[in-house]
């Protein structure tokens, strides 16, 4: 597991213990506050400066209630999260009660120094931490039982289902002891549980936002209804980077119920935006509007960005991201080469629930209730397109119906300010299908090309693999660098964001999202050289489930296949001899072989096998597919995944079988187009979407070990396309480098 999502954990900087106006136990983060960009030494800003907020709240009721500062968007963080602190606590899962986290630094993701749910981090980077706000708040209430019961220590003391039970049998429960257990500090030597004691890591596997879900209680960003509330929708340029040439909105503006029509910016994309007292009403009036839209001057082709991606791999040299002996020798003493380019599609995020917000305005200030990835950043997107300091906006985070990074980016938020900012009513901004397949952040296009060198002995020598790519971070940044300095005025956040760039201040100083997956590739080849080559046609990208990974590894197993291929060894075995340096990975391809019978595939089907390492996640996954004619079909995909301890081990059989879906999708179906800049596909009759009966058979086995948890989310997706590609080729002799997947 990566150091930095546990590092520098200190008890007693970690939790503030506190009573509650209503005398019950408040155990708080407590975190250092960010220092801004080369503020420190100047001494602006106490490097011992604190931000606290509530994380565990127990009641005098008996009511125990966890701040959840991660967002659940369908991925069980939910579950997950209440399990550990569960645990240590003592208590039933389901009898915590659960509410959404506001903006604080105290609810900062660890890995990444901002309020945001992403990377598969959300069980990861908290497993210790909540677990020892649980153990703290255990110990505390038996030190209040001691107190009551006039003990020396506690010793004699155990908790069990919220009460703290004494050796002869009497008990309190935490609601009697919460208001002494906030009088005690918090301890400095609280142990944590040993695997051998858990209870319900490993083991719990109720959903616990279920029947929230299935009775309608969940309120997710598109429910939420206002007093007063009004609608808008926004027509918004075809083309990126296009304006408004010429419009007529008279038309539009005496619709019946129609409250106002106005031009707007907002994130970087201009439109017109129309506001009325029903959504139907909206809509109906958007449909009057007469625009001419101004096409900027270079509005890009998919042919034309795959065109320029190819000149700049020609052309540019890039950043060597990994060079492990010396690729350039390898190639002029090799006995032969193995050359291959491979070319990915743009992809839309295509959300159950389209993008939407509503946003109140008034004299008081702003409030905002959105589906997103990260508070922190919606806040500033609502802050810097209205009026409002960042102190005088409160967001509340709604349930989500889909995210796979799309809510990360909050040019939804954004638009919504701008409209309540000028209306000072409350108003909800609601995205239809085909804007929100037209208008998306998507996964970036790309192209790749590999060599790989045999030496005299007929034995691979090396590997070079060049990207080109854009970098998403770029489109990124303008929200995320504001977000982590939040005492920062308006006025400093282009100035942030141009630091973020540089890698400046705390944000990370590359943008490995390239070419992440590539760069550590782990097969033992004495000569790697991988480069990467930012090409930026325009298109806006973001962040899409499993990002990197998704390019890098369907090309690098694809490629790593040939490569057996090539030197005429079974697929599975050349692999295993090179992941000798990686025996966690050697075990779970031995596994998935053992479970999927390799070599011996279900009737009329052929196989094709590969393993990815992503979010410190290993994932190997078998495919058995039937060709008929130029047609396939995926039948069965087992799936074996390493993720360390398991904490809930249905919702990681949930997250891999999703996650093999999602990339089935894309793998079958995913190709968002561009003509004159501008996105050929609207719904999914033209950007469709995996049916029911095409889902395939999943078995899905999970390793059993008790290392610390790494992601789950989206680590299922990588190893599913070029599974389903060498399937293909074993079937058909069709080396198929191009997604999405088609034989000829």
């Amino acid at each position: 597991m990566d150091k930095s999502l546990n590092s520098g954990l200190s008890r007693r900087s970690f939790l503030k213990a506190s009573a509650l106006s209503s005398g019950g136990l408040l155990l708080s983060v407590a975190l250092p506050g960010c220092t801004a960009i080369g503020m420190k030494n100047q001494g602006m800003v106490s490097a011992g400066e604190w931000q606290s907020n509530a994380w565990l709240r127990i009641d005098t009721d008996n009511r125990i209630t966890f701040i959840l500062d991660r967002v659940e968007m369908g991925q069980g963080t939910y579950t997950g999260l209440v399990t550990l602190l569960a645990e240590e606590l003592e208590v039933d899962p389901a009898l915590v009660q659960v509410e959404f986290a506001g903006v604080g630094s105290a609810y900062d993701n660890p890995l990444y120094k901002l309020q945001i749910t992403g990377g598969s981090t959300s069980v990861a980077s908290s497993f210790k931490r909540i677990r020892l706000a649980g153990a703290s708040a255990r110990e505390m209430l038996k030190q209040a039982a001691a107190q009551v019961w006039a003990l020396d220590n506690t010793s004699s003391l155990h908790c069990d289902n919220g009460q703290v039970i004494h050796s002869s049998g009497k008990t309190l429960s935490y609601g009697e002891l919460a208001s002494i257990a906030a009088t005690f500090s918090v301890p400095e030597d609280t142990a944590l549980k040993s695997p051998d004691e858990y209870r319900y890591i490993g083991k719990y596997n109720k959903r616990l936002d279920a029947q929230q879900k299935v009775t309608g209680q969940a309120v997710y960003g598109i429910d939420v209804e206002l007093p007063g509330m009004l609608y808008a929708v926004i027509s918004r340029a075809p083309a990126f980077g296009g304006t408004v040439k010429t419009l007529d909105s008279s038309a539009a503006k005496a619709a019946s119920g129609v409250v106002d029509v106005f031009q707007l910016q907002a994130a970087g994309r201009s439109g017109v935006a129309v506001v009325a007292r029903s959504y139907w009403q909206a809509r109906k009036a958007q449909q009057l509007l007469q625009i001419e839209w101004q096409t900027p001057e270079v509005a890009p082709s998919s042919d034309a960005i795959f065109a320029q991606y190819a000149r700049d791999l020609d052309n540019e040299d890039g950043e060597q991201v990994r060079d492990d002996g010396d690729y350039n020798a390898a190639a002029e003493q090799a006995a032969s080469t193995l050359s291959a380019e491979y070319q990915l599609p743009y992809l839309a995020h295509a959300t159950l629930e389209p993008q939407n917000c509503v946003v109140k305005a008034d004299a008081d200030g702003m409030e905002v209730w959105a589906p997103t990835q990260s508070a922190s950043m919606a806040r500033v997107a609502a802050g810097k397109h209205s009026r409002y300091s960042l102190d005088d906006i409160v967001i509340h985070t709604t349930w989500i119906g889909g995210g796979f990074g799309r809510r990360i980016l909050q040019d939804y938020v954004a638009e919504c300010a701008v409209i309540a900012d000028r209306l000072q009513q409350p108003v909800k901004l609601i995205w239809n299908r085909e804007e929100d397949t037209a208008h998306d952040w998507y996964r970036p296009a790309s192209l790749h090309r590999l060599q790989a060198t045999m030496n005299a002995d007929g034995k691979a020598s090396g590997w070079q693999h060049r990207i080109a790519h854009p970098k998403v971070f770029e489109w990124f940044v303008g929200d995320a660098a504001p977000a982590q300095y939040p005492f920062m005025p308006k006025f400093m956040f282009p100035m942030l964001a141009g630091a973020g760039k540089l890698g400046e201040g705390i944000l990370a100083p590359k943008d490995s999202s390239g070419y992440e997956g590539a760069n550590d590739v782990p097969y033992a080849l004495d000569n790697i050289d991988v480069r990467f080559i930012h090409s930026e046609p325009g298109v806006p990208v973001g962040y899409w489930r499993s990002v990197g990974f998704s390019h890098n590894g369907f090309v690098t197993e694809s490629f790593i296949d040939e490569l057996a291929h090539q030197q005429k060894q079974d697929p599975l075995n050349f692999r295993l001899e090179l992941l000798a340096r990686h025996p966690r990975a050697q075990s779970l391809l031995r596994r998935v072989a053992q479970l999927a019978d390799w070599g011996r595939p279900l009737p009329g089907c052929h196989q094709g096998v590969a393993i990815h390492k992503s979010f410190n996640t290993w994932v190997a996954q078998i495919a058995d597919v039937q060709v008929e004619g130029k047609t396939f079909s995926v039948k069965r995909v087992v799936c074996a995944v390493d993720c360390g301890q398991a904490v809930n081990p249905d919702m990681i059989r949930a997250q891999m079988e999703g996650g093999i879906n999602f990339a089935l999708t894309a793998a079958l179906y995913g190709n968002i187009t561009l003509k004159d800049g501008a996105v050929q596909q609207s719904n999914f009759h033209d950007y469709s979407m995996l049916r029911m009966p095409e889902a395939p058979q999943i078995v899905v086995d999970i390793a059993d070990n008790q290392y610390d948890p790494t992601g789950v989310g989206e680590p299922g997706v990588p190893p599913l396309a070029p599974a389903v590609a060498n399937a293909l080729f074993a079937a058909t002799g069709q080396r198929l480098r191009r997604l999405p997947l088609q034989l000829t």
